[in-house]
C-alpha cells in the first residue's frame, strides 16, 4: 500500500495538543469506533486516535453502513472527554463536521457544505461523515468517540453502484490524487485546535 498512513509521521507532523497525543494505525478492523474503546479501555486517554486502512463494518448515522475502500480514504475515531452533558453530544457532531469541512476548504480551496446533522458534501454529494457515540461514567468525565470518514482517493468505481450518484471523493473533485498523510496532518490540526477552543479550554 504505497500511500499507507504512518503513525509516527502523523504524530511528528501535528506537534503538541490534545488530539493525536497517541495515534494507532490498523490494517483492518470492523469499526474504529469499536476498536478505540478496546484499545483505550484500560486507561482512557483523551486524544487517542485510531485509524484503519480498511473497515469491514464501518457505520454511519441510523445504523447505515459506511463504505470504506482499503487505502483510499480516512477512517478514524478519536477518544475524547469533553466537558459536556450526554444530552449535548450533538455539539460534538457539529464540531467535527465543521472541522472536516474547514480543513477541506483550507487545503484544497474547495467549498464543501454541511448537511445536518453529520454529512459533509461537495456539489450535493457526500465526501465525509461523522458518527459521535458517548459513554457515561460515574465520578469521571463522560467518554465520547468521534468517528470520522473522509472519501479521499476513491474513483467512481470504488463506490457501490447504488451510491455513485450520492458519494464523491476529494480526488474525483480535484481531478488528481491527494497525499493522504499530508491531508491527515492538516485535518488533525484543525480538529485539535477547534476542539480545545470549544470543549477543553484548560488543556
Amino acid at each position: 500500500m504505497p500511500d499507507r498512513l504512518i503513525a509516527e509521521q502523523l504524530q511528528a507532523g501535528i506537534g503538541g495538543g490534545v488530539i493525536g497525543r497517541e495515534i494507532v494505525v490498523l490494517e483492518q478492523i470492523g469499526s474504529t469506533n469499536d476498536a478505540i474503546l478496546q484499545i483505550g479501555n484500560a486507561n482512557p486517554k483523551q486524544g487517542l486516535v485510531v485509524f484503519a486502512e480498511h473497515q469491514t463494518a464501518g457505520r454511519g448515522q441510523r445504523g447505515n453502513r459506511w463504505e470504506s475502500a482499503a487505502g483510499k480514504g480516512l477512517w478514524f475515531s478519536i477518544l475524547l472527554q469533553p466537558l459536556i452533558a450526554l444530552a449535548n453530544s450533538s455539539r460534538l457532531t457539529a464540531w467535527a463536521a465543521e472541522a472536516v469541512s474547514d480543513a477541506i476548504k483550507k487545503e484544497f480551496a474547495l467549498t464543501p457544505t454541511i448537511k445536518p446533522p453529520n454529512d459533509v458534501q461537495i456539489d450535493g454529494r457526500k465526501v465525509a461523515g461523522v458518527l459521535v457515540e458517548m459513554r457515561a461514567r460515574k465520578k469521571a468525565a463522560h467518554l465520547a468517540i468521534a468517528g470520522i470518514g473522509v472519501n479521499v482517493n476513491q474513483s467512481l468505481e470504488d463506490f457501490p453502484e447504488e451510491l455513485r450518484d450520492k458519494a464523491v471523493s476529494l480526488a474525483m473533485t480535484l481531478g488528481r490524487q491527494v497525499d493522504r498523510q499530508k491531508f491527515t496532518i492538516a485535518l488533525l490540526r484543525e480538529l485539535d485546535r477547534t476542539y480545545r477552543a470549544r470543549f477543553a479550554p484548560n488543556t
